[in-house]
């Protein structure tokens, strides 16, 4: 369970939004949407412990994420607006760095099986730095394909995608709420995606913010 409860965002001397509250349980989505600069990346980054709130709280399983710590981190995926791949290193070997980083299981098989799933078949030791923007996206979420970790939060991950990778990407969405996990992301596209409730939030351009479950 994530339970975000009366959040405030702050930047500079400006507001980006206050009152921000939601609850998701397991099989459960949020669509995080709003104009740019509304604060949805800011928003994203206080569910993970990187970014904190001006005010209020964020806990996970009940307990607040900054006392969890290690416990917390460790069930959660967070794939940002930018790739965060090593450009000089190839798809497989940032995909394998990756698994190890978050002390999973992931064998040079199944990464490579990972990476032609998402299109990358023939690219996979090849330097990132010679992929286009759209196969370094596909880079970056291949490692959704074998991802178990309980809680993914996920900003703009459609980007630079074309219709058939964007459904791929729904689907492994989709698979992750079956199997009982959450999700939290940010789109400017309507996609469907099978889950047990998806639930709204807009971050307006003042403090009000619109929810619909």
């Amino acid at each position: 369970m994530l339970e975000a409860s009366n959040l405030e965002c702050i930047r500079g001397e400006r507001r980006l939004f206050a009152d921000v509250s939601f609850r998701l349980e397991g099989g459960e989505m949020l669509y995080l949407q709003g104009r740019n600069g509304s604060g949805k990346t800011s928003l994203l980054r206080m569910l993970c412990g990187l970014t904190p709130a001006a005010s209020g709280n964020i806990r996970w399983r009940s307990q607040p994420i900054g006392k969890l710590g290690e416990t917390f981190r460790s069930e959660l995926c967070y794939l940002g607006h930018h790739n965060a791949i090593k450009e000089e290193l190839t798809p497989l070997e940032n995909i394998l760095s990756s698994a190890r980083l978050a002390q999973e299981s992931l064998d040079e098989e199944a990464a490579l099986d990972a990476l032609e799933l998402v299109g990358l078949h023939g690219r996979e030791d090849l330097a990132c730095r010679y992929l286009s923007q759209g196969q370094k996206r596909r880079a970056a979420l291949a490692r959704l394909v074998h991802e178990k970790r309980a809680l993914w939060i996920l900003d703009e991950p459609y980007v630079a995608l074309d219709r058939a990778a964007i459904q791929l990407v729904a689907g492994l969405v989709g698979a992750h709420l079956q199997r009982g996990g959450l999700a939290v992301l940010t789109t400017h596209q309507a996609v469907a995606i099978p889950a047990a409730a998806v639930r709204e939030l807009w971050l307006g351009a003042d403090d009000a913010t619109q929810q619909r479950f």
